[in-house]
């Protein structure tokens, strides 16, 4: 079936400019840019572009820490993005910043025709102020005792002991974290996108195909609650783009960043004379537009985003692909054990191909999260990349460059077992386009593992020392040569690098449409050492290294992101009253993709508690009828879906790996624990 060659717009979230790029970015990086590689291999047009996120307190605070201007930390931060981006072979045709003249002439426009179209309302508002650093505070520079739990040293915007949602004003003892004085309310004007009406749009828009149907479920949460005006404005000092007709008054961060895609693509177009800024994002654009973006950025992605190019006369994203968080050896990034790795301490350990396969390997359409465990990474390395793929291009050449200087057969050894891979193209394209990555992967391994057996079963060393059969030892070498190409065709997107010696040696470049016609009476060039092996030395050095890097941070010693706690006396230990508990009822939480909901038996009184352990105890009926331990004595906490009367223990490093206590046999549902 041919392909019509379609107009492909493609971002990725744009990083923050504050801070340095690790493999947690580099999933959403390398997931785009394989998906990119493939549609440029199927000729499409395709744009791929991001920028810098250079807004906001954070990076002028942060500025002013370093005692230099804000544009001097983001240009210098900018390069390093860069490099690190093209340390990983991201293939972007543009990256910019959201910092530019591009950004702010289309932020002022879209700003205004949203007014004009009266989206903009402007009223008064209370917040909270520092009077020692002469600012108002946003959210998440206010800290206090949360409204609703009471729990101490939660940030002004929501509680993450027990996930209410509240204004700063409502917090209990708010404290200012940039100088630890108590703010006061000052009353300010501020401007405010009218998100409600765009609901019935957007509803449509989350409902059309255009989003995951986990993020159009999650989206309906936030129907259901009724969206709210958005605040759009900050007030001085603030980093970032002044609001046109209002001194003092500045774009929230929010607002500009997503501008910054079309920013960025503005930049590319004044580069480029055969690319027209209208043509892609004008209504009626017939252009496609994908955004790659985390699940954490998915509310301003699908509600903001949208309705803010919908008021503004622009055309709306054709897609968003929402991918989960990176984990490592099962647990979340820790500094403490040097497994919050940055993408530059990688690129000194280990090539940017190994990483990118191991991710591509593990990723799909759905948003799961992905763990890198770096035992497995190195033995999927070696197993797929050196021994199923390069080893069958080492295992023939020798006998091509020696015996037949490098000269390929004349005719397929076995035409039936090329057709049936060149017939597996059709389902690997479509496991690319999809994202499908997992599966394009396990289909290639077991094509390569086929390329393998055939090798084994012709056996060429054995008919190298045979009389009269060099006819046959160039076929078979030449057959396995041309699997091999083959493989690396599929593979090209995923492992660029690699793919750019294999076209060396190949003395051909991989392309598509190319394997329909296999190398024959060709010659290629002398072999050498494709991919090296990789060991469990790499991986201990690249975790020492990072731990090394977190000290340099802290020279007053290390800095850890799990410390321990203040040390408690034992008659504060002796106060926790834990007891048996039988888990009566078990089941899944509206609303939460980690909480379980248990109703537990302590002998005769029933509690109901709500648990974190939902991603270890997929099923939760399993669960009913067995003993645990409690907490009994834990004050009740309210949280949005309820009241949760206790804690159950668990231990376990997180995701499936959360294990219940369970108590010994003969133990009774009430009976204290000591």
């Amino acid at each position: 079936m041919a392909h019509v060659a379609k107009k492909i717009l493609v971002t990725c979230a744009l990083p923050y400019a504050n801070g340095s790029i690790h493999l947690g970015h580099m999933l959403e990086h390398i997931q785009a840019d394989v998906w990119v590689r493939y549609q440029r291999m199927r000729g499409h047009n395709v744009n791929f572009i991001c920028a810098d996120d250079a807004h906001g307190t954070p990076i002028m605070l942060k500025a002013q820490q370093l005692g230099i201007t804000a544009e001097q930390m983001i240009g210098e931060m900018r390069q390093e993005h860069q490099a690190d981006f093209a340390g990983f072979d991201i293939s972007y045709d543009n990256y910019h910043s959201t910092h530019s003249e591009e950004n702010r002439e289309l932020s002022a426009l879209i700003y205004t025709r949203l007014k004009e179209n009266g989206f903009i309302k402007n009223r008064t508002i209370s917040q909270l102020y520092d009077p020692e650093k002469g600012m108002f505070l946003p959210d998440r520079f206010v800290k206090g005792t949360c409204p609703k739990c009471k729990s101490a040293d939660q940030y002004g915007d929501n509680c993450e002991v027990c996930g209410a949602t509240y204004s700063p004003t409502e917090l209990i003892e708010p404290k200012s974290v940039i100088s630890g004085a108590t703010p006061v309310m000052r009353e300010s004007e501020h401007y405010f996108f009218d998100l409600p009406s765009f609901s019935e749009m957007l509803k449509a828009w989350t409902r059309s195909g255009a989003l995951q149907e986990q993020v159009a479920n999650k989206m309906q949460e936030w129907f259901d609650a009724g969206l709210q005006q958005w605040d759009i404005s900050r007030d001085a000092p603030y980093f970032g783009f002044e609001i046109p007709d209002a001194p003092g008054k500045y774009f929230y961060v929010w607002l500009d960043a997503p501008i910054g895609y079309m920013g960025s693509f503005k930049n590319l177009c004044n580069k480029r004379s055969d690319l027209n800024f209208d043509d892609w994002w004008k209504k009626d654009s017939d252009a496609e537009l994908y955004h790659f973006i985390g699940k954490d950025i998915v509310y301003f992605h699908s509600l903001f985003w949208p309705a803010m190019l919908e008021g503004s006369g622009y055309r709306k994203p054709t897609n968003l692909f929402v991918h989960g968080y990176v984990t490592v050896n099962g647990a979340k990034m820790s500094k403490s054990r040097g497994t919050f790795i940055k993408a530059n301490t990688w690129l000194k350990h280990f090539d940017a191909d190994s990483l990118r396969y191991y991710y591509t390997a593990k990723l799909s359409p759905r948003i799961d999260d992905i763990d890198l465990n770096l035992e497995d990474f190195v033995q999927r390395v070696n197993a797929d990349i050196v021994n199923k793929v390069v080893n069958l291009a080492s295992r023939n050449a020798g006998f091509i460059a020696k015996r037949f200087n490098g000269e390929l057969a004349s005719e397929l050894a076995d035409p039936a077992l090329y057709k049936t891979f060149t017939d597996a193209a059709q389902s690997i394209g479509e496991a690319w386009e999809g994202r499908e990555f997992g599966r394009a992967v396990r289909e290639i391994m077991a094509l390569a593992d086929l390329a393998n057996r055939y090798v084994d079963e012709q056996a060429p060393w054995v008919v190298a020392k045979q009389e009269g059969r060099d006819a046959d030892l160039q076929a078979i070498c030449s057959m396995g040569i041309n699997l091999f190409r083959v493989l690396m065709t599929w593979l090209k997107p995923v492992l660029p690098s690699l793919a750019g010696r294999t076209e060396a040696f190949l003395n051909s470049a991989l392309t598509w449409e190319g394997i329909h016609q296999p190398l024959l009476n060709h010659k290629v060039n002398t072999f050498k050492a494709l991919y090296n092996r990789i060991d469990m030395k790499q991986v201990n050095a690249l975790v020492e290294a990072s731990k090394e890097e977190v000290k340099a941070i802290a020279p007053g010693g290390p800095m850890t992101d799990d410390p321990i706690a203040d040390a408690i006396g034992f008659d504060d230990f002796a106060k926790v009253d834990m007891r048996i508990a039988l888990i009566e009822n078990a089941g899944f939480v509206d609303g939460s993709d980690k909480l379980l909901r248990l109703t537990l038996d302590l002998g005769g009184e029933k509690r109901n508690v709500f648990s974190g352990i939902r991603s270890a105890y997929p099923d939760p009926q399993a669960l009913i009828g067995r003993l645990t331990v409690m907490v009994a004595n834990l004050a009740p906490r309210k949280m949005r879906f309820g009241m949760s009367e206790g804690m159950v223990l668990a231990a376990g490093p997180g995701g499936k790996e959360i294990f219940l206590l369970s108590p010994d046999s003969g133990a009774q549902p009430g009976q204290r624990v000591s």
